[in-house]
């Protein structure tokens, strides 16, 4: 198992409701695969330091999970699929 954390922007149209049913459907997701989510940050809503899609604000999360090395790529998958997703990067954390 290796450690990893996600960093990934959430479009601000988004109500606080349906935030909350989009970081459960990832962590989900990172569970389901045989994942452990540890710390769960949400950073809130911020400015971008660059229009996306013309939008200049977005809705922080940082998650940080144990998984298998086939994990990420599954997830980046995902991320892919949701149009409620701006931006993303999953690293791998070096102990």
């Amino acid at each position: 198992m290796n450690k990893y954390e996600v960093l990934y922007i959430i479009a601000p149209e988004i109500e606080d409701e349906a935030v909350k049913g989009v970081i459960e459907k990832f962590s989900g997701i990172i569970a389901a695969n045989g994942g452990t989510v540890g710390n769960i940050d949400e950073w809130g809503r911020k400015k971008l330091a660059y229009p996306i899609d013309y939008k200049t604000e977005g809705y922080y999360v940082l998650v940080d999970f144990e998984a298998a090395p086939e994990l990420p790529r599954e997830l980046e998958r995902n991320f892919k699929n949701d149009e409620s997703i701006l931006r993303y990067m999953v690293t791998r954390k070096v102990a």
